[in-house]
Formats: structure tokens, sequence, C-alpha cells
């Protein structure tokens, strides 16, 4: 899987079309697998108590991780007591581990400690996704609902409620890998609970996912804060007469570009990384500009080597309410929501 993605694969032209044997091979593969673990060939793991899983299956930022950010303080707010598990990317933990809001990313993956910085909830990591589980579990036993980050192509794991996070923006030509960034065919969201969709979804997208439930997802900046001092806020309108540099390793390192735009905020120089890059202190030099910006993910794993005047902006998740109600219907039936 790349580190970035390929802008060929926005379009069905020369490029994707010689990867397109090797997309017939990945699909089929991938299809006849999953047809291994609902016939029962594989075995499914289950645990003691109910895994909601929060995945995609397109490669690249879809907005996963403000979802699961957002479903476990949801589910607490309405007396649950979850815990998050997750594969961990980009960390070289491969058995269980516990994670803390000050665990090493280099350790544990950058995502996986911001979720455990914004919700507080026991987070644990490792590949084995059931053995995960059941280590949270036995480290946790208060955990009643497990909710698994980007685990909807680990069918090792039983699920009781399957979400799928989409973002029209980077479906692409909607070929699979490698010819395009799909994980799973678009229709694959049909057999998901629910779909959660960031942004606007054209016709194409509509139809592939049938019927399932879905509401609509925005993501919503909060107010920056100094990397070294978090305890300092500060509004756009704060920052609008700096020079400013920004940067971005994420999934679309455009979307971050864009609410700065939005926000009236226009950097003198931005800067694209893959997702999950491992930034040197001369990548965030500051090159002039009085200040840096940074997504989250980001600033979790550049604090000892970022300039003091580096300012962070968190997004929040913002999914209607009928999206929770359903998550519980399916959880503990009609009753529950």
């Amino acid at each position: 899987m790349p580190g970035s993605t390929p802008s060929w694969w926005a379009t069905r032209g020369p490029r994707a079309w010689l990867q397109l044997p090797f997309a017939a091979l990945f699909a089929c593969v991938a299809a006849v697998r999953k047809s291994a673990w609902h016939v029962g060939l594989l075995r499914a793991h289950r645990l003691s108590v109910p895994v909601v899983v929060v995945g995609n299956v397109a490669v690249g930022g879809s907005g996963k991780t403000p979802v699961v950010i957002w479903l476990a303080d949801a589910l607490r707010q309405r007396g649950w007591a979850p815990g998050i598990i997750s594969r961990g990317y980009g960390g070289r933990a491969a058995v269980p581990t516990p994670v803390w809001p000050h665990s090493d990313p280099v350790e544990v993956g950058d995502e996986p400690v911001l979720i455990s910085r914004r919700t507080g909830v026991p987070m644990w990591i490792g590949r084995d996704r059931p053995a995960v589980g059941r280590a949270l579990l036995a480290a946790h036993p208060q955990v009643d609902v497990i909710i698994s980050d980007d685990g909807l192509q680990h069918y090792q794991l039983a699920r009781d409620v399957e979400i799928v996070v989409l973002d029209e923006r980077i479906l692409g030509n909607a070929w699979p890998l490698p010819a395009g960034p799909l994980r799973e065919p678009l229709s694959r969201v049909r057999q998901s609970h629910l779909a959660i969709l960031h942004g606007e979804s054209s016709t194409r997208t509509r139809a592939a996912i049938g019927a399932v439930p879905s509401v609509k997802m925005t993501l919503a900046p909060g107010r920056f804060y100094r990397l070294h001092a978090p305890e300092e806020q500060a509004d756009a309108r704060d920052l609008k007469d700096l020079t400013l540099k920004a940067l971005a390793g994420i999934g679309r390192p455009e979307r971050f570009f864009e609410s700065l735009r939005a926000l009236g905020l226009e950097p003198r120089d931005t800067r694209a990384f893959p997702d999950h890059y491992v930034f040197s202190a001369r990548d965030l030099a500051l090159d002039g500009a009085d200040a840096l910006l940074m997504t989250e993910k980001d600033a979790i794993k550049c604090r000892a080597i970022a300039p003091e005047q580096t300012w962070v902006l968190p997004v929040d998740a913002h999914i209607d309410v009928a999206a929770l109600e359903h998550i519980l219907e399916c959880l503990d039936g009609p009753e529950a929501a």
C-alpha cells in the first residue's frame, strides 16, 4: 500500500489501465478470503463484549479517526464503558500493547496516541485483533463494548456492528488496488450497518451503497493551541497577520490546507507529506515564517523537534444523532436508544 495517494488514481487513465490485471487479482483474492470467513472455513473469534468496527473501503483519509473519537465519547455519554483497539499502523509494536496519552508514537503509532489523548478510554494496539481485544478486556474488566479502529477487512475478529466511513473525494476511479484506491468494492457498504458520509456524495456513491442507513458528517475545526503550551489557545484572527508555514502528513493533506483557507488563513508555504510520515527537524523549520501550523495527528510525534511557535488545529466530527441511535439499536435492540 502506497504511503501517499497516487494522482493517477483519480481517473481511469493509462497508468490505471496498466495496473488493472493486478487489480483484478487483488479483488479476486480479497473476495475469496472474505468468503472463507463467511462460510466458516476460517474461524472468526468473538470477544465477551460487543464489537463495533469503524472502517473504510478506500485507501486515504476518509475521516475515520474523528469518527472513532466521536463514537467513544457518544457511547460513554450514554452510559457505556468503551475500549478501543487498533492495528497501530506506523508503530513498531506487534504484540498487544497498551496506549497511553503520552505513549511514544514511534512504538504504537500516531493515530492511537491521538485517540487515547482525545478520549481517555482504554486503548490497545497490535497485529492480532482478537488477542488485542482480549488483552484490553483482561486489563480493563469494566469495558463493556470494543471499538475496532480501521478493522473492516480484519475478519478474524467477529463484529456486532459495522460502520463504514466514506469520503467521495478519495474514491477516485473506484477501481481496486493497485489500479485505484479501493480495498473492497463500494457495494461492500451494503453489508454494513451504517454509512457515515464525509462531505457530499455523488449519485454513483448513493447507488452503490443502496438502502443501508446513512448519515452525513462534517469536520469542524476547534481553536488552535500552541504545541509546547496547550493551555495557550488562539483563533484564526489571532494568527492572520503572521507569516505562516503549514504542513500535513495525513491521508489528504489538502484537506488541512483547505480548512486553513476557510478560516481566512493563507500560509505562504504549504508542504504535503505522505500519511504517517516521520518528520525531521528540517521539515519543521520555520524558513522565515513567524509560525508553523500543523494537524493534531502530526503534532503528536513532533513535540521534541518542533519550533516554539508551532500551532495545532484540532478537528471534531459533527454527526447526526440518528447515527448513535441506530448504533445503539444494533447493540442492544430498540429499547437501548
